[in-house]
């Protein structure tokens, strides 16, 4: 039991942190888009909560939150679905991911969509990828935050 508690908070960092880049086009021509290449060093706090410290990620440096549930899968391979919430001087942004965790490995990769914000994010839109390794003994991970996010334009950036 205590081991799938680790796998669902691993899982949800490593959505938070991406594998792979996903793209996604602005809403229109006032809106700035700029890729997202961001490293994250966390926690599995058990239960399906992680938290994790971001830099290298500009206006994303800062800290996140994360819970994620277990949806599926066969051992080694699970999937997991949560929410990621960022905490940045400028707000906060929070996406909705789903991604695989391996429970032999650490190894997690998920993606998804920018679901709301405050402050400079309250109207963000984009895709962010998450993919990281947890150390399955003591639950520290790190990851790798990939993507595009989208703002409105704003001379203060």
């Amino acid at each position: 039991m205590k081991r799938l508690q680790l796998v669902s908070l691993l899982l949800g960092a490593l959505m938070l942190i991406g594998g792979g880049q996903a793209a996604v086009a602005a809403t229109s021509d006032d809106d700035a888009c700029r890729p997202v290449h961001a490293r994250g060093v966390g926690q599995d706090l058990g239960g399906g909560n992680t938290t994790a410290t971001i830099t290298r990620g500009g206006i994303l440096n800062g800290t996140t939150n994360a819970h994620f549930d277990i949806t599926g899968g066969t051992p080694p391979a699970l999937s997991f679905e949560g929410t990621i919430v960022f905490t940045t001087k400028k707000g906060t942004l929070t996406a909705s991911i789903a991604g695989t965790f391996n429970v032999a490995t650490g190894a997690f990769a998920a993606t998804g969509a920018v679901t709301g914000g405050t402050g400079r994010f309250a109207e963000a839109t984009g895709n962010l990828s998450l993919a990281g390794v947890e150390d399955l003994t003591t639950g520290s991970f790190t990851e790798t935050v990939t993507g595009r996010l989208c703002l409105p334009e704003d001379d203060d950036d």
